[in-house]
């Protein structure tokens, strides 16, 4: 047998001095693992275990992080960085407590570092401990004082805190600082709202829009004040403003319907309820209200179902039972009507409106004595209050407020009992953990992964020829492919480092290259499992140092420094050679497996990540050739449409992309149509 079959050294020959050095490169990439070094923590390089949580935040997967930040704390409790970022991970997992607990930790090994301030305060914020906010951000202004985010939130908390003038007095002191301050204004307004001086908190707003019309969230505020002073068509126009700002608040259409409402206005009042219910489906208002006004235009079925839901989200309102009851009456369901009336009748004995309705469907029943018994209640009960009869309201709807229970107001539009500005408090930590989330993003790369993917498009795994060989050729764990990462739970994590642990010691004692190349591209799909993408990098340029024709090797490389590209831009650190390499795996892919539908698909995506959408449109096209059911290039092609304005087309890919059970692209083109893009 050959001596370049074997991992021992061997004096003869370049074959023999090769494979010892890919001996000393294995031992090299398993020794700096800090995943095979769990066992020694004396050995655990702490930084790259940093590194790795922080991607892994990046990229949403908070357990995983934490689990990369204790082993950093584990091997150095005194550093603050891990406490902190636990800290972050924490917050975003809503875990305000324990993320103040670990900023606490991490301030008091560094209590130099503004961030942690920042962040405790936001926790201290979401717990309602205003007062110790206030305090982090006393801390924090002393290291930074002209930090102008720290200043706005600390106002905020005065303004929660109820200390006016307090507020007021560190708004003259940011105002000397940043005149054109827009938010200064703002916040100025609330304090002014909150000492019912509604004229100055007018002069505010409208200096505040002086500075910048682009705020929705003021344009909002000053909708307000109009709506209380009864000013529907200046609330109107102003929420107009808004909603083009901000079109994803599902409250500013409920109010807006409300000034329309009141201006006659029917049908643009059903059409911002219809959007708000899409925007918010669970909105309590847009449900009564627009069950309402569903009644209004005799479209009662649909306004039974508003009020169906608005009682399985509030079982005992009575408002909305009465109204649902006088809607059973009107389309005829009569024992149903029966049934809701009775239980406000009985929740409410004099409301004799009710009385005489449920009568009245007695009567329609033949329950003549019973019809009677209600009548005689109601009779007396004009003897005694000198009533006449029920006389029909007249005039527009008034609103009453949904804490008013006056059963005699069912029929009366319902607004929230104190519409407060909202308050957005700034961070610039926020920037470390990007939020990627936006309406129209691609769908991410296809990648090999421990876990079969199982979603809307797909009930069965994805299917992929070379995944199968290398299934069918190996003992190691089946890998499969998704464009999903999944989030991983402290079980499922800890699995994948005792496989990781397991395949490096097989790695360890194998003596023959190529029985290396699949433990190390198990290893590697394993490491991207758990984020740490430069470890499955290290593996992934190992196996094809072996042997370069693995298309499964440069399509996962691609992969992993893709993730690594991205974290690296949100870190902003340059990623133009690392994109290259990226390219250039992908291409030597397809010349090892030419029409590859995923390659193609995941070149596509980098050309649309580098916004080269006529190239990204080329090779989605190219991919749907090699697999036609491809939902998720249909998907992406038309967003690349799209942005390169091939409006018709590109609805046509998404509706391709929902009829192969990508649902979500139906909301785009929704979007799209509605705004009467073609």
């Amino acid at each position: 047998m050959r001596n370049a079959d074997y991992l021992a050294p061997s004096p003869q020959g370049h074959a023999g001095f090769s494979s010892w050095l890919l001996r000393v490169c294995l031992a090299v990439i398993i020794s700096h693992s800090p995943l095979f070094l769990s066992r020694s923590s004396a050995q655990y390089n702490t930084d790259r275990l940093i590194t790795i949580g922080r991607s892994a935040l990046y990229y949403e997967d908070y357990v995983l992080s934490m689990q990369y930040f204790n082993q950093a704390i584990v091997a150095k409790p005194y550093l603050y960085e891990p406490w902190f970022w636990r800290g972050v991970a924490k917050f975003y997992l809503d875990d305000f407590s324990g993320a103040e607990s670990d900023c606490t930790e991490a301030i008091e090994r560094n209590p130099y570092v503004v961030g942690i301030y920042e962040l405790r305060g936001l926790c201290r914020i979401q717990q309602e401990k205003f007062a110790a906010a206030i305090d982090d951000y006393n801390h924090a202004l002393r290291i930074t004082p002209d930090n102008r985010s720290l200043w706005h939130n600390r106002v905020l908390c005065h303004i929660q805190n109820k200390e006016y003038e307090q507020a007021l007095a560190e708004l003259d002191t940011m105002q000397a600082h940043w005149s054109q301050y827009a938010s200064n204004y703002t916040m100025r307004a609330d304090v002014h709202l909150q000492m019912k001086d509604t004229a100055l908190a007018v002069q505010a707003l409208e200096k505040s829009l002086e500075l910048d019309p682009y705020d929705g969230k003021t344009w909002a505020v000053r909708s307000l004040i109009s709506l209380q002073r009864k000013e529907w068509p200046e609330a109107e126009q102003q929420l107009d403003h808004a909603i083009h700002l901000l079109p994803k608040n599902g409250g500013y259409y409920i109010n807006r319907a409300l000034a329309r409402y009141n201006q006659n206005n029917l049908r643009g009042a059903m059409a911002d309820y219809d959007v708000a219910l899409d925007l918010e489906p669970n909105n309590f208002l847009g449900h009564y209200n627009r069950g309402l006004l569903c009644a209004d235009v005799g479209d009662d079925h649909r306004a039974i179902k508003d009020f169906d839901f608005v009682l399985n989200l509030e079982p005992d309102n009575m408002l909305a039972l009465f109204n649902r009851a006088v809607l059973l009456d009107r389309t005829g369901d009569l024992r149903g009507a029966v049934r809701d009336y009775t239980k406000v009748i009985d929740e409410y004995p004099n409301f004799y409106t009710g009385i005489i309705y449920r009568a009245r469907v007695y009567r329609r029943l033949g329950m003549t004595a019973k019809a009677e018994l209600d009548e005689f209640k109601v009779y007396k009960a004009q003897l005694y209050q000198h009533l006449y009869g029920i006389k029909p309201k007249q005039g527009p709807r008034s609103q009453r407020k949904r804490s008013d229970i006056d059963p005699e107001k069912y029929d009366e539009l319902v607004v929230a009992d104190e519409q407060e500005p909202e308050r957005e408090y700034q961070s610039d930590y926020r920037g470390h953990v990007q939020n990627r989330k936006v309406d129209m993003e691609l769908l991410p790369m296809f990648a090999l992964s421990l876990q079969a993917q199982q979603d809307e498009v797909n009930k069965a795994p994805h299917y992929d020829a070379l995944a199968d060989e290398f299934n069918q050729q190996t003992d190691v764990r089946p890998i499969y492919i998704s464009n999903q990462h999944a989030t991983l739970s402290t079980r499922h994590s800890s699995d994948y480092f005792n496989y990781i642990d397991s395949l490096s010691t097989a790695i360890n004692q194998l003596h023959r290259t190529r029985e290396a190349i699949p433990l190390l591209m198990a290893r590697a799909v394993a490491y991207a499992m758990l984020q740490d993408n430069e470890a499955a990098v290290s593996d992934l340029t190992t196996c094809l140092g072996i042997d370069p024709n693995q298309p499964l090797a440069f399509w996962q490389r691609a992969v992993c420094q893709t993730r690594l590209n991205l974290f690296a831009a949100a870190e902003e650190k340059g990623t133009q050679l690392a994109t290259a390499g990226v390219m250039s795996d992908l291409d030597h892919a397809l010349r090892l497996s030419p029409h590859h539908a995923y390659v193609l698909y995941n070149r596509a995506c980098l050309y649309a990540l580098q916004r080269d959408y006529q190239h990204a449109i080329t090779d989605f096209t190219a991919a749907l050739q090699a697999d036609p059911h491809m939902a998720e290039a249909y998907f992406n092609r038309g967003l690349c449409l799209l942005y390169t304005e091939q409006t018709a087309e590109g609805i046509s890919d998404l509706s391709k992309a929902g009829e192969q059970g990508l649902y979500s692209a139906y909301s785009i083109i929704k979007k799209y149509q509605k705004n009467g893009k073609r």
